[in-house]
């Protein structure tokens, strides 16, 4: 199997949750690459700073602030990339999050919050990146981000709803495919499950603030940028090669 990713340079790609950490990581690797991204996060100054370490690379990355647990901002996003760039053939779903709070007496608003995020959003996305590409005849690719919290649970203090929308999107994954190919569609979707990385999702997600000990401190875990280089891999695949699932993992995961 010959790998490239030259049939994607000149093209657009939008990258949900660009700002930090895996998402930024898979934009860089994407610009340098020679792909036109468009990122999406909520802070737009964090945004516009992360830009400015991609001038003059082989691509180009432009900020549009968005957050995607907002329907109308999403499209507002995909509006001014058709509008501004041209049609879309790469969207990574990367934006997820996770909440300080449990299933015994948590709290709702932040159950919906992370629903939202990680399951609706990524649908709408997603929806409008087809829309696109099926307007335009692009044979383009789909990236969930997805976890090992997919597709197990793991025994992790206030995870709470966050396992339920990793497994939503193994799901999701598999029920587009199958939507793909009703339609005979080239269009390829494609789960990516990392296990622990080191990033700042936890400490966003307030999980850490009040622990003395941080229990992941001395598990082996792997890094933003493994991740991204396995998402290069996965859209480096010949267009008859569609690799549906790829779980990461650190060498000796507890999990």
């Amino acid at each position: 199997m010959s790998l490239s990713m030259n049939r994607w340079k000149g093209k657009v790609a939008i990258v949900t949750g660009a700002s930090a950490g895996i998402g930024a990581a898979i934009a860089t690797k994407l610009v340098e690459s020679g792909v036109i991204v468009v990122g999406l996060a909520r802070g737009k100054e964090k945004l516009d700073e992360f830009a400015k370490t991609l001038e003059n690379k082989n691509g180009k990355f432009y900020s549009f602030k968005t957050d995607v647990s907002k329907e109308q901002d999403i499209l507002d996003a995909f509006r001014w990339v058709k509008e501004s760039l041209g049609p879309v053939h790469i969207l990574i779903n990367n934006a997820g999050l996770r909440r300080k709070t449990n299933l015994i007496d948590g709290n709702t608003n932040m159950w919906k919050e992370i629903m939202d995020t990680n399951v609706l959003g990524l649908c709408i996305a997603t929806r409008e990146a087809i829309k696109d590409m099926r307007a335009n005849k692009v044979d383009g690719h789909i990236v969930h981000m997805n976890s090992v919290g997919g597709h197990k649970i793991v025994k992790i203090p206030y995870l709470s709803v966050y396992p339920a929308s990793k497994h939503a999107v193994t799901a999701l994954t598999e029920t587009l495919r199958q939507e793909l190919n009703s339609i005979n569609s080239k269009i390829k979707i494609t789960s990516v499950s990392p296990g622990l990385v080191q990033t700042e999702f936890r400490l966003a997600a307030g999980v850490l603030e009040e622990r003395k000990d941080n229990v992941f401190e001395n598990l082996p875990s792997i890094e933003a940028v493994d991740v991204a280089e396995a998402v290069m891999y996965v859209l480096s695949t010949p267009p008859h090669v569609q690799v549906h699932e790829l779980t990461i993992k650190p060498v000796g995961e507890h999990f």
